[in-house]
């Protein structure tokens, strides 16, 4: 009985509360008081505003109170936000709170560049430990300073005809505008009324109408008077006048609740009777409360309604002749709820629906509120039926108030409820409301004391599907029968604390399904046994996995859509092919492009229209087909654009310039983004004479935003507004603006001179600026530059225009000395600036002390362009989690000391992700924390560097010149790319004859990513081939270059000496039989006895020859000597080198039988001179003279490997494509030590030389340098360099090449025997020289090959063998050179 009588007195409480009770706290005391121990219930608190704030239109410098009043017991706390931020009324000056939760501005702040106080403003109430609400928002706007857009001009009518006087002021001023007759106020009646814009309208007009009239602005201040303008009044006309409008009416845009006038006011004789249409139906107005006929004709409606909007049509009829005019009314809406949300009594883990239906015009959004926080749909929050929200899983946070907010462009409005969360052993108090699911009916009864039952056993799940899962159980081992238990089942997805319910549907029940489930999902579940003393143990949790989909329907196909008006789409699709099932709805989504607020709407049919839609922007839209199973496949979106329309909004920022007596030019902005409603296609410009009444004269313009409007009279005053243009017509213009042409053309071939006068005026943290202008009229002036700072005028600029004479500089810092300057500027500059300095007043608050910084500022690398920013704030909880108003500032810049510039962002959270960055470059961060007017320093920088990006540019400047002397090779030179994105690890040249080729049909070149330039050979002559290049880092290639084409020389040029005088191509034979050498040069077949005697012959003389020098060397020990010696040494030990000149050993020379070859008998310092990073010189000009008395440089040639390109590597198109293969040694299979130095092409020396130290130390490297240059010549059309130095001419420096007999072939495991020579020093200095340091790279030059008569003497040698009396001449010679050694050591 105690539990039936709890219920129906919890039912009556419940009741109450809905109904309004006056006092529902006393209701829940009776109530509770009643009810057993254990299942109190609490109770709904009243809590929600009496007065909210309404939009407020004020003056400059009037005070304004915004009216706000909440109730609730205890009271609550009133804050208030503006633009979003709280407001800090403690330290605010002007802004105050009064007792009832008003916000009283004193004073108000309002000039053209500061204003600070207009804005939207929101009341928001909390009391601790119940909740927060906030109030609608009302918006405050400031009147400008009165300034009439165009002013009364004398006129004359007659007699009984109507007038109008124009006053047209900003529409926040018409309110403050009334008429003066004669100096008197002029009253209105029925003859007499003015229009919204201010003008003043007399209808039948009488004798004593005439006079002088003027409007008068009253907005606070002295009164602002219009010029004076006389009317005159003529007697009646003898003869009808056509009828002509004065003023017609024009389209009208209005509120509900609001007034609209239609003007109508005609002129004609005789007097016209006037009649109104609306959408083509007679107005009967004489019956009507709403329309009114005002003076003259024109149409008054008050208290509009929805029902009034339609086309309004005036005629006009005299009998004589018949005129109309017509215009649209449209009529809009502020937010109204059509369903409140409701009060909800809830358990944990149950799913609860706030109910919220709005209308209103346009169609209003909707978002929640909770707790005064922003409401963002996730899995659990979502909204349904367009405006509902749902909330899954209820957790005992989710208690407290939640607001639907309605808002649309005229207006916003809230309304409330409260959520409380009831212990489970409490029973809701009345049957579930509609806003409780079936799925969380609860039957829970009072609970009383006594066993509770154990968990439920063995929870398997027996059937498990995509979207349900179906779960059975045994009783509680505590009451095998179980009969009267009931059971609740609690299910979660994985790692997600929320928990949803379910319960059985009858006592004794040990199974239920849980539907709306997540295909190929990991849910756990556990199941609650309760009896009449309440739940028991919970079971232990199971997790099941549901399984994937596949009864779906598929995506809906031929979906469509098209723009049926400026703010209205249809969308239409059929029937998916592969439904699985039939089809139960569908669901539209539309999105605005560009944004991420994807909105949905059920549809029961294949179309639908969507409306309120914004003009001239695209949508994108999708289908969602719903069978049982759940949603389908979504289809593929199709995006359309609604129509255009003309222009909702006027340009912004019109402004004047006086160019001269004669003319003006105009400059203004488009109109806000958002108001274009289709594509601006010009600007329509009226102007008109401002001083007496004269004709409007349009110009139509471009899309410029400016225009000179020429052709002007001198001394007057002219008025200009801009309207834009779409391809549907004109919209809105700008108000009238006004400005005087110059009397005469002043001088503007100098600058202003200095002001007369310059007067400041401090306050605490202001400064008032006032000046006269400077006393030679005669200069044009087009304005002031005032510059203010601490200390220096220098810190800010502000420029004013050339009518202003004072200002108000805002927001300094109190107690502080500034500096002051004024300057007058016109087009040719800025003149003579004039100083003062000013002492601002203290300030009475103390500032605020500064706040901690943040700790812990970390950089983590996401991608090329996006560092993750967090950091931890000390000031916060434990649980850093933040409950106030305040912000964290980020800024960053590059690690570049140069670089001092940062950009900075605002953010509520604890971390930031930073995007747009630029790829592999390192930047550092600091973060300040701001709450309030208190801020801190910034934190310590944490440095990140982006990850590499492939390069975004191509290689650039790149060119392509032909080789001197060799006119089928050609030099690619190049810069990297502007972009590289990362550092540039090799470059792909790409060559071809046919730049339309494919480009897999073109040759590719790669080099290594340290060379900016490449040499190709054996390309055809007179041939015009085409190249690009690409570079590569670690994560790919970059974009190629544009083609570059470049044709080779038609003929081959004469060669010097030293240089090959023709390039012989892969297809050269040699015309016997013989063999080619692995490096292409053809042998000559000689005689093997021949070549015997040769060999034998040239070993003795090599013999002789070492022991003469060693009996030279040891001979020289005369003082003389010695000093030569000495001489020889100090030349030498000028190269940086590691040794001394002991290391020198004597030379070796000796013939080999197949090539001459160098050996560097001197161990590289470096152990392992490959590898290093220096860029190596392709040529002799590549390396700096290690020694002035040189004559030649010295050069480091770099082994090369596979896959990137050596020093010399050369390429022919012919020999990419295999068309003759060689046999090469790389560079690696050879010791590290036995690297080849090239040495530049030089004279060879006649074999009677000087024989001097000095001598000694040049000649034999210019020997050395004959055959590595012939060396090099002859490998450079080779991919891969080789060790191996082939013969130059025969019996050049002091060789004789060996020629083998007939038929013989190369055997390349013969070992190469090198040449040694005296000069190792030097081959040692340009070693050490190129790896000590990187080199740019330059213009390739690679010495030359032999004269042409020699090298065709040797092609022709070829053919026959050298008879035996050539072979007795040649040793001939060679005795007689032996003879001359002979008689040098002897002397």
């Amino acid at each position: 009985m105690a539990a039936r009588g709890a219920r129906r007195l919890l039912g009556s409480l419940w009741i109450a509360l809905f109904l309004g009770q006056p006092d529902p706290a006393a209701a829940a005391a009776r109530s509770s008081s009643q009810s057993p121990a254990g299942s109190t219930v609490r109770t709904f608190t009243p809590f929600y505003f009496l007065v909210e704030p309404v939009d407020t239109l004020s003056v400059r410098g009037a005070f304004v109170i915004l009216n706000c009043s909440a109730y609730c017991e205890p009271s609550p706390k009133i804050e208030w936000k503006k633009d979003g931020t709280f407001l800090n009324l403690v330290s605010d000056d002007r802004r105050q709170l009064l007792p009832d939760g008003s916000l009283l501005i004193n004073g108000v702040v309002h000039s053209k560049h500061n204003k600070p106080d207009e804005g939207y403003y929101q009341c928001v109430a909390t009391v601790e430990s119940l909740g927060t609400i906030v109030s609608r928002t009302a918006k405050l706007t400031v009147a400008g300073l009165p300034r009439f857009t165009s002013q009364p001009e004398s006129t004359s009518v007659y007699r009984g005809n109507s007038v109008i006087l124009n006053c047209e002021v900003n529409a926040d001023l018409v309110p403050f505008v009334r008429w003066e007759q004669d100096r008197q106020p002029f009253f209105l009646d029925d003859r007499v009324f003015t229009l919204p814009s201010g003008a003043l309208i007399i209808s039948n007009v009488t004798d004593g109408d005439g006079g002088l009239y003027r409007c008068v602005i009253e907005s606070g201040g002295s009164p602002k008077y219009s010029d004076e303008a006389e009317l005159k009044v003529l007697p009646d006309p003898e003869v009808p006048l056509n009828l002509v409008f004065l003023r017609q009416p024009s389209p009208l845009t209005k509120v509900t609740g609001q007034s609209a006038v239609f003007p109508c006011v005609t002129s004609g004789f005789p007097t016209p009777v006037i009649k109104w249409m609306r959408n083509e139906e007679e107005l009967t107005i004489e019956d009507s409360e709403r329309f009114l006929l005002l003076a003259g004709g024109s149409l008054e409606i008050s208290d509009i309604t929805e029902d009034d909007a339609g086309t309004y049509a005036c005629i006009v009829d005299n009998g004589n002749e018949t005129i109309e005019a017509q215009a649209d009314l449209t009529v809009q809406a502020p937010p109204e709820f059509l369903k409140q949300p409701a009060n909800i009594y809830a358990h944990e883990s149950m799913d609860i629906v706030f109910e919220c239906e709005v209308t209103g015009k346009p169609t209003p959004t909707v978002k929640w509120i909770k707790n005064g926080d922003m409401v963002i749909p996730s899995d659990y929050f979502k909204i349904v039926k367009e405006h509902n929200l749902q909330v899954l899983g209820l957790v005992k946070s989710d208690e407290g108030f939640y607001q639907c907010i309605a808002e649309n462009d005229v207006g916003n409005a809230q309304a409330g409820a409260q959520l409380i969360i009831l212990e489970h052993d409490v029973a809701i108090p009345t049957l579930p409301p509609t806003s409780l699911t079936s799925a969380t009916t609860d039957h829970l009864a009072p609970a009383t004391t006594g066993p509770l039952p154990s968990a439920p056993r063995d929870v398997v799940a027996s059937l498990v599907s995509t979207r349900f899962i179906k779960l059975t159980w045994r009783t509680p081992a505590s009451d095998p029968h179980g009969d009267n238990l009931t059971y609740t089942v609690f299910y979660t997805k994985e790692g997600i604390n929320r928990e949803r319910v379910e319960n059985t549907s009858r006592p004794g029940e040990m199974q239920v399904t849980i539907q709306n489930l997540m295909p190929e999902t990991v849910y756990v579940f556990r199941v609650v046994a309760q009896n009449r003393h309440g739940p028991g143990e919970s079971s232990i949790p199971l997790k099941v996995a549901t399984q994937p989909e596949v009864q779906l329907p598929g995506p809906a196909p031929n979906i469509r859509a098209y723009a049926n008006s400026p703010t209205s789409i249809t969308v239409t699709w059929d029937t998916p092919l592969s439904g699985n099932g039939e089809i139960q709805n569908y669901k539209l989504y539309y999105m605005e492009k560009g944004t991420d607020n994807e909105q949905d709407v059920d549809v029961g049919g294949h179309s639908y229209t969507i409306n309120g839609l914004k003009k001239y922007t695209e949508y994108s839209f999708r289908v969602v087909a719903y069978n049982k199973h759940g949603p389908g496949v979504s289809t593929q979106d199709v995006v359309v654009q609604t129509l255009s329309d003309v222009p909702s909004a006027a340009p912004q920022n019109l402004s004047l310039e006086v160019r001269n007596s004669k003319s003006i030019i105009i400059h203004w902005q488009p109109p806000p983004a958002g108001t274009h409603n289709g594509q601006i296609t010009g600007y329509k410009i009226r102007y008109r004479k401002a001083s007496r009444k004269s004709e409007v004269t349009e110009s139509i313009g471009g899309t410029q935003l400016f225009q000179l409007i020429e052709g002007l009279e001198r001394g007057t005053e002219y008025s200009f507004r801009v309207a834009a243009l779409t391809s549907n017509g004109t919209g809105p213009a700008t108000d009238w603006i006004s400005a005087e042409t110059f009397e005469s053309d002043l001088d503007e071939t100098r600058v202003p001179e200095v002001p007369s006068s310059l007067h400041v005026r401090p306050l605490v943290t202001s400064i008032v600026v006032s000046w006269t202008p400077p006393e030679n009229q005669n200069i044009v002036v087009r304005g002031y530059a005032i510059g203010y700072g601490i200390g220096s005028p220098h810190a800010q600029t502000i420029k004013v225009d050339y009518k202003q004479r004072y200002y108000t500089i805002e927001n300094l810092d109190p107690s502080s000395h500034y500096v002051i300057t004024l300057k007058a500027f016109n087009n040719v500059g800025e003149g003579i600036p004039l100083y003062e300095s000013a002492v601002t007043r203290p300030h009475t608050v103390p500032d605020p002390s500064p706040m901690m910084p943040p700790v812990g500022v970390q950089a983590s690398i996401l991608s090329h362009d996006t560092i993750r920013i967090t950091w931890a704030d000390n000031s916060l909880p434990k649980n850093q989690k933040i409950t106030d108003a305040r912000y964290y500032t980020v800024r960053w810049k590059t690690n570049i000391p140069a670089n001092t510039k940062y950009k900075t962002a605002n953010t509520t959270t604890l971390s930031y992700l930073v995007t747009s960055l630029k790829p592999n470059t390192l930047y550092e961060f600091s973060v300040m924390v701001t709450k309030g007017r208190r801020s801190s320093t910034w934190s310590m920088t944490a440095h990140g560097t982006t990850f590499e990006l492939v390069p975004t540019s191509p290689p650039k400047d790149v060119t392509v010149v032909s080789k001197e002397g060799k006119p089928r090779t050609i030099i690619v030179n190049w810069q990297p790319p502007s972009e590289a994105n990362g550092k540039i690890t090799g470059y792909i040249i790409y060559y071809s004859t046919d730049v339309n080729a494919e480009i897999h049909d073109w040759v590719i070149e790669p080099v290594v990513g340290n060379r900016l330039t490449h040499q190709i050979q054996e390309l055809t002559l007179d041939t015009p081939y085409y190249f690009k290049i690409q570079a590569r880092n670690s994560k790919g290639m970059g974009p190629m270059s544009e083609a570059v084409q470049f044709r080779t020389p038609k003929a081959l040029g004469s060669a010097g000496k030293g240089s090959r005088p023709l390039d012989i191509g892969p297809d050269y034979k040699p015309p016997m039989s013989g063999s080619n050498s692995p490096h292409g040069s053809p042998t000559s077949p000689l005689d093997s006895n021949m070549l015997l005697v040769i060999i034998v012959s040239v070993g003795v003389i090599t013999i002789v020859i070492v022991v003469i020098v060693a009996v030279f060397c040891t001979r020289r020990t005369t003082s003389h000597q010695k000093k030569k010696r000495a001489a020889c040494k100090s030349v030498n030990g000028s190269h940086k080198y590691k040794g001394n000149s002991k290391d020198v050993k004597p030379p070796d020379l000796w013939i080999h039988h197949e090539r001459l070859e160098l050996k560097p008998i001197d161990k590289s310092p470096d152990p392992n001179p490959i590898m290093t990073d220096t860029p190596i010189p392709r040529n002799s000009q590549d390396i700096t003279p290690v020694d002035n008395s040189m004559d030649s440089n010295i050069h480091q040639r770099r082994n090369s490997y596979r896959g990137h390109e050596s020093e010399d590597s050369m390429s022919t198109l012919a020999g990419r494509r295999g068309m003759r293969p060689k046999m090469m040694m790389p560079f690696d299979s050879q010791p590290p030590q036995q690297s080849v130095r090239n040495t530049p092409s030089t004279d060879t020396m006649p074999a009677s030389s000087s024989q001097t130290c000095c001598a000694d130390h040049q000649d034999p490297e210019s020997a050395t340098a004959s055959y590595l240059a012939n060396a090099q010549e002859e490998d450079s059309g080779q991919s891969l360099p080789t060790a191996h130095v082939r013969p130059s001419h025969p019996l050049k420096s002091f060789a004789v090449p060996a020629v083998p007999p007939t038929g013989s072939t190369y055997d390349p495991a013969l070992p190469s025997t090198p040449l040694l020579t005296q000069q190792v020093h030097s081959v040692k200095t340009a070693s050490i020289g190129t790896l000590g340091r990187t080199r740019p790279p330059m213009p390739v030059v690679v010495p030359s090959a032999p004269d042409v008569q020699e090298t065709t003497r040797m092609l022709e040698d070829s053919e026959s063998n050298y008879e035996p009396d050539e072979l007795t001449k040649e040793m001939a010679h060679l005795e007689g050179l032996m003879k001359d050694l002979n008689a040098i050591t002897t002397a």
